[in-house]
């Protein structure tokens, strides 16, 4: 039996399929985890946000919504503003695959720094933004961080946001946890109406991406001349210009094979065929990004309704719109076109350069 129960180990740890998958929910991968994992604790406003922008960023494992940095014990959502709290996340990352102080540059890129008394549209100081570090690194870190932004001429005004070290964190009500996935819309109309992406995009532009973290390889866009040659007219139209391709008559709505979705203009990998589902709708639909990294929303004015747009970050392609009405665990749909995606197929992930997806496919 113990020779038996030794093969079986040996051929699960050399497994394309074992336990360190990506997505695998295991005890042993968490017990990984939690080894390998650090913690930072920023405030930068209403925490529905700041729990959202710091989830897509690479090598984040967890984000919790929360009050700290105030007196008394056990705060709520109705009085820790009394008790000289503010709204904070506490982040579990994973140090080989983004650092802390790429977790600065994400913070910095989210917030007003230059704004003592609250955050966009939320006033008070239990709104301000707070870097709370844990220890001497991650202190020095912050301090050189924050003089280096001030120097950069981003902003008009002295930086604002304090450097505080970190003291008992708790954990907001369970109806504030992953706010943005449980309640989109309220979500989207506040943080449209808040100011906070116009600031992004006024301030940063193109540098306002999350910052990716070890990265594979690079992901460009090519020249005006190139894009021409190496694209369909369709294809350049909906990359370019915008444009919709017409639904049932396209090439993937109905695609029903493993594989990854790419952006068709730099590569960089969008959707999974795990994420995928037939919305009625005849484009292809998803329920998640890939790599959320990738993912660039704007807002959309241009019919009468507002919507949110989906462009892929490096390549900046037009890729489609996001949509608040898909089935769980996200509620979302992310409705794209064929035209901006490039489908590649299971068994050729590896010859193509996406071999660290393959896993995913291998799981039960």
């Amino acid at each position: 039996m113990r020779k038996i129960l030794s093969v079986i180990l040996i051929l699960i740890l050399t497994s394309g399929c074992n336990g360190n998958s990506p997505s695998q929910k295991g005890a042993d991968t968490m017990t990984e985890q939690k080894q390998s994992t650090r913690t930072a604790t920023f405030a930068g406003g209403c925490f529905w946000c700041v729990q959202s922008d710091f989830k897509k960023a690479p090598g984040v494992i967890q984000v919790v919504s929360g009050y700290t940095g105030g007196s008394g014990e056990n705060p709520t959502y109705e009085n820790y503003s009394r008790t000289g709290h503010v709204e904070a996340v506490q982040i579990a990352y994973d140090p080989e695959r983004i650092s802390y102080e790429e977790l600065l540059d994400v913070f910095w890129r989210h917030i007003d720094p230059t704004d003592g008394g609250g955050q966009f549209v939320d006033r008070g100081p239990h709104y301000r933004s707070v870097i709370f570090y844990h220890d001497e690194h991650q202190r020095k870190a912050a301090e050189k961080s924050k003089q280096d932004l001030d120097q950069s001429g981003k902003f008009a005004r002295p930086v604002a946001t304090e450097i505080l070290p970190a003291t008992r964190f708790y954990e907001a009500e369970t109806y504030h946890q992953d706010y943005d996935i449980k309640n989109p819309l309220h979500y989207q109309r506040y943080r449209s109406g808040s100011g906070r992406d116009r600031l992004r995009e006024k301030v940063w532009g193109k540098e306002s991406a999350t910052v990716p973290s070890g990265s594979d390889r690079a992901y460009v866009k090519p020249d005006e001349a190139t894009m021409k040659k190496i694209l369909t007219p369709l294809q350049y139209q909906v990359t370019q210009r915008e444009a919709t391709e017409p639904p049932f008559r396209n090439e993937y709505w109905d695609n029903k094979r493993e594989g990854i979705y790419v952006d068709v203009v730099s590569g960089e990998p969008l959707f999974s065929s795990r994420d995928k589902y037939d919305s009625g709708t005849g484009w292809p639909s998803f329920t998640r990004p890939l790599e959320p990294v990738n993912i660039v929303e704007r807002d959309d004015d241009r019919l009468l309704t507002r919507r949110t747009e989906v462009r892929s970050r490096h390549g900046d392609s037009h890729l489609g719109h996001v949509f608040p009405d898909g089935p769980g665990p996200t509620g979302l749909r992310y409705c794209m076109n064929s035209a901006a995606l490039r489908f590649i197929p299971r068994e050729d992930l590896a010859k193509e350069g996406y071999g660290k997806y393959a896993r995913m496919f291998c799981e039960n």
